[in-house]
């Protein structure tokens, strides 16, 4: 008989093996638990990042196919009419996709239309040598300005886009603050920014609206920081440079682009006399010497 107790009986060949066999099941299942919670983890951070891509995407398409917007009130031509006192013609907003609506000029008046972006040194060097004529005639009652802001030098502002932006400010002035017009379009070019600079930032073009002395201050602010018009800024761009009516003789569309009654003035921005001719020229025998203006006044005693 044997001293030993049951539990040092030894294990037979088979019985190790069988237990051996079990051990390595239960290590088997354990690790096939392991990799299907891996898997399982996996799994939901792929369809976690899925699901941020996707919205990600539906965003930024939700955003491009948003309806565009209308462009600004007191512009259904692609420009604003400044006539008497210096107040701007009244219009409705160009609805988005819908053609400009020719403004009608006053048969008993000069009109005269002017393309400009407002990052142009040539258009800067126009109204410095045209501007007091110019006002001179509007506040005579002799004639309008129709003033379409175009933007076609941004590639000349370091990439923030400054043509784009001064245009859209312009049309947010025309917008809430049509009267403040003729002011604001004149204070940014006494503030144009040089050619190859970032230009004015929109703190400052918000600036030039408040020395305007614009009315419903706050809303012209937030159109120019949201660039509202932006969109309608490219589409009336565009319309310019296909117009074959604003095209030079190269067949190129440039700034200023200056029509008197529907005469297009070749001579040399920067010559304030040449400018006058041809403004009396196109106007013909409605211009006489009476309310002829000469293109530099001498000062008041």
């Amino acid at each position: 008989m044997s001293n030993g107790g049951s539990g040092d009986i030894a294990l037979s060949k088979n019985q190790r093996r069988e237990a051996a066999r079990e051990k390595a099941r239960i290590l088997r299942e354990q690790q096939k638990k392991k990799d299907r919670r891996g898997r399982f983890i996996l799994q939901g951070s792929i369809i976690l990042v899925s699901l941020a891509i996707i919205a990600t995407v539906t965003l930024i398409i939700v955003n491009s196919i948003r309806p565009p917007r209308p462009g600004p009130l007191n512009m259904l031509s692609d420009g604003i009419v400044i006539g008497t006192n210096f107040e701007a013609e009244t219009t409705s907003a160009l609805k988005a996709g819908d053609e400009p609506v020719a403004s009608t000029p006053d048969p008993e008046m000069i009109a005269i239309q002017i393309w400009l972006d407002y990052q142009c040194p040539v258009c800067d060097a126009f109204e410095t040598a045209n501007s007091e004529q110019l006002s001179t005639l509007v506040e005579q009652g002799i004639a309008t300005i129709e003033i379409h802001p175009v933007a076609i030098l941004d590639s000349q502002s370091l990439g923030t886009r400054y043509s784009t932006r001064a245009a859209n400010a312009a049309a947010c002035v025309a917008n809430f603050s049509p009267n403040s017009f003729y002011d604001f379009s004149g204070l940014l070019f006494e503030n144009q920014p040089e050619e190859g600079t970032s230009g004015l930032t929109d703190d400052e073009l918000v600036g030039i609206s408040e020395d305007a002395g614009v009315s419903r201050a706050s809303r012209v602010a937030e159109c120019i920081t949201d660039q509202n018009f932006k969109n309608w800024v490219a589409d009336a761009t565009q319309r310019a440079v296909g117009d074959s009516a604003l095209l030079n003789d190269e067949g190129q569309f440039g700034t200023p682009t200056v029509l008197v009654n529907g005469s297009r003035y070749t001579g040399a921005p920067d010559d304030a006399t040449a400018f006058a001719q041809f403004v009396a020229a196109a106007d013909g025998a409605a211009f006489s010497e009476e309310n002829s203006v000469s293109p530099s006044p001498s000062p008041a005693p």
